[in-house]
Formats: C-alpha cells, structure tokens, sequence
C-alpha cells in the first residue's frame, strides 16, 4: 500500500511539472499535438500507478520524451512559419461580409449549427451583422461584428477618457505582497496608518486590499458579510 502512495505522489507531482511546463494554456485552447501529448501522458502516468509490478522508470522516460518531444516542436513552430503552418494549421474564415463561405465550412466539417450556436454564444443574433467569423487554429470562433454593429465607444463620442492601468495588489488574505507595495513606491508605515485610519488596527484583519493607478485604496476586512472601504491616496 505505501509502495503505491508513494509511486502515485511521485507520478503525479511529475505529471503536474510537465505540464507546467508545457505552457499555461487552458484545455479548450490547446493545439491538437499539445492535447494529444497531454492525453499520451496521463495515459503513460496512469500505466504504472495501476500496476506497481511496473517499474516507476517506464513511466517517467517516456513522459520526460514526451516533455522533449513537445518543447522540441514548439521551439521550431516559434523560428518556422512553414512548420506552424503544418502543425497548428491556418484560421479559416466562415463568414465574410455577411455570407457563409459554405466551401470552407465543408473544408473544416463545420455544420451550421455549430455556427450558429457559437455566434448565439458571442451575443450574435444575426448573421448579416457579422464582418468576419474566423475559426481558430485552436477550434474556437472569433467574431468581427461590422462597424455599424458595434458597440460605440468613448472614442466614438470624441470622449477623453483618462487611463487605467492594473490596480496591484497590496494585502492578499492578511498578507502583504511587499513587491507590490514597492513598486507603488509606498511604505508599511504608510499602509499601517491608512489601515488605522479606517478602524483596521492589522494588516493580519484584511481580506483583500489593492491599489489603483490613481492611489485609491480599496479594502475588505475579514468579516461575515464583508465591509468594503475606500481610502484616497
């Protein structure tokens, strides 16, 4: 029985690096090769976890080839446009100017239907609306809606807009992310008042806290419900 636990922690802690390092990808926007890897590789994990007369080194091997294998090919799709081309293909467009290529449909064995739902699913009710539909080499569908179709901007308006960065995070769950709080060119000091100035007597009372581009504080205490507060930089 330990024996086993212990080949299982050892598999899967391999498994979890290797994908890890095969990209941060989510499972619907793998490429075909990458999600046949990923496949291959439970696979090959799953052999020895079942059968502990196996030795544990047939399983890594071929998972650390695989790993090669995989970072090998991407490294070549990155210096080849040829070799991408081949490997993760080409989008296709569906619809252009608001009519269905029905050639490229059959090409790709893409039925109506699917159109249909996934342009239901971008908030496309009408295809006469839609300038581009492009199936993705990952299988999914990007929609350029024509110009009169889309949503108006404050561009449009001739609206000035001021800018808006990343607000960084500041206390994650009590802690503080003292990087952040650096590269806002801020001190503990000065977080410690802003807190007390708000009835926080610690940092260690703080679900979350963040800090916009403007030097706005937001901050949620932990508490059942919990309070938000604001505080002007």
């Amino acid at each position: 029985m330990l024996v086993a636990f212990v080949r299982t922690l050892i598999l899967y802690i391999l498994v979890v690096l290797v994908m890890r390092l095969m990209g941060k990808r989510q499972a619907g926007e793998l490429q075909p090769f990458e999600f046949v890897a990923a496949i291959m590789i439970s696979e090959l994990a799953a052999i020895p976890m079942q059968n502990t007369g196996i030795p544990l080194i047939n399983g890594i091997i071929p998972i650390l080839t695989l790993l090669f294998a995989q970072i090998a090919l991407s490294l070549i799709c990155l210096k080849s446009n040829i070799v991408r081309g081949l490997i993760y293909g080409k989008p296709v467009i569906l619809i252009e100017n608001g009519r269905i290529q029905e050639k490229n449909l059959r090409k790709e064995m893409y039925t109506l239907i699917d159109l249909i739902e996934q342009l239901r699913m971008k908030n496309m009710h009408n295809i006469a609306d839609v300038e581009f539909a492009i199936l993705e080499t990952t299988g999914q569908i990007s929609i350029i809606p024509k110009s009169q179709k889309r949503p108006v901007t404050p561009e449009d308006l001739n609206i000035p807009t001021k800018y808006e960065g990343m607000s960084l995070t500041i206390i994650l769950d009590g802690e503080v992310i003292l990087k952040n709080l650096e590269k806002a060119g801020l001190t503990e000091d000065w977080l410690q008042n802003e807190l007390k100035s708000k009835g926080i007597g610690s940092t260690k009372d703080v679900l979350y806290a963040s800090l916009d581009t403007e030097g706005n504080l937001f901050c949620q205490e932990k508490m059942s419900g919990g309070s938000s507060r604001h505080a002007n930089n």
